[in-house]
């Protein structure tokens, strides 16, 4: 696998390296072979960030979803904003860098497989362009923190097969992103897209309504009257709900502690999160978790469980 980067980790980012034993089982496996991660991660605001790679023997996806940075490829250097996609083919050296006033913050994939070649092909419209604005998604932010989330649990080879199944969604979503990124530049209109993602993108810690109405171009009054007017709640509620909507996930895929969970979605005060949890939910993460847990039990305890499985 190409060098990944020994930038040391700041709180709220994430690297992770799939085992060089497990990737051989994934590059073998019918259900995988054809792609499957390598490494995957999140840098927030990664000031000082700096790559050099002469030799690229996967494939890498970078995306930049706050802040800005640059790349070099074949002596020329480029740009890159957020909401831009960058793709780096195997065989392609190369260097890549944050921005010093405005550092990138971006998820990465490295990922191999009998189709890359394809999957590559079919992002680039035109051979050699390596960068692709989609825009900040959140649907794509969200699909990035699945990924990351499968593979930080994994467990079983199963959560590396179900990687490289997300892994699939995001190289075949990103091309139906191109043109609504290209009517959103065009138009004037209130983008309620980008406010989400910035919101999807910030789970792990807090937000403020005065990032969110300039990343638009509004008063902080006039943004939440707008927000409003369009979704029928306000911002900071919306914001909460994804953030409960992320600790239900959470409880359900791990056994990470609630104090973990509190901490991983910005709260240091981990009664407070369970407050705010139980009023969204009605119970408490404990209760939800014992209801969860209970509810499996009983299924795999039914003589009939295939038979109920096979209906739901």
């Amino acid at each position: 696998m190409s060098q990944l980067s020994n930038w040391p980790l700041p709180p709220g980012s994430h690297r992770l390296v799939v085992p060089r034993t497990v990737t051989k089982t994934l590059s073998t496996n019918p259900l995988s072979c054809e792609l499957y991660p390598k490494a995957s991660g999140f840098y927030k605001q990664a000031n000082k960030h700096t790559m050099l790679r002469r030799i690229h023997d996967d494939n890498l996806l970078i995306y930049c979803v706050a802040g800005a940075g640059s790349f070099s490829v074949e002596q020329t250097q480029h740009s890159i904003g957020k909401g831009d996609l960058l793709i780096l083919p195997s065989g392609v050296p190369h260097a890549y860098r944050a921005s010093d006033d405005n550092p990138w913050s971006i998820y990465w994939i490295h990922f191999s497989g009998s189709k890359s070649d394809q999957f590559i092909d079919y992002l680039q419209h035109q051979k050699h362009h390596l960068t692709i604005p989609v825009g900040v998604n959140s649907n794509l932010i969200n699909s990035f923190d699945l990924l990351l989330e499968s593979l930080q649990s994994s467990i079983h080879l199963s959560s590396y097969i179900h990687a490289a199944s997300i892994l699939r969604q995001i190289l075949t979503h990103i091309p139906l992103l191109k043109p609504l990124a290209k009517a959103q530049r065009l138009s004037h209109q209130f983008d309620l897209e980008r406010v989400h993602a910035i919101m999807q993108s910030s789970l792990h810690g807090q937000l403020n309504l005065e990032t969110l109405a300039s990343s638009v171009n509004l008063s902080k009054f006039h943004f939440i009257k707008r927000y409003k007017e369009l979704t029928n709640t306000t911002p900071i509620n919306y914001f909460l709900h994804l953030k409960i909507e992320r600790a239900c996930h959470l409880l359900d895929i791990s056994t990470k502690p609630i104090k973990e969970i509190s901490y991983n979605l910005g709260y240091e005060d981990t009664y407070y999160f369970s407050r705010l949890f139980k009023k969204v939910m009605g119970i408490s993460p404990k209760q939800y978790r014992q209801m969860r847990n209970s509810t499996f039990q009983n299924i795999e305890a039914t003589p009939d469980a295939d038979k109920i499985a096979n209906k739901v």
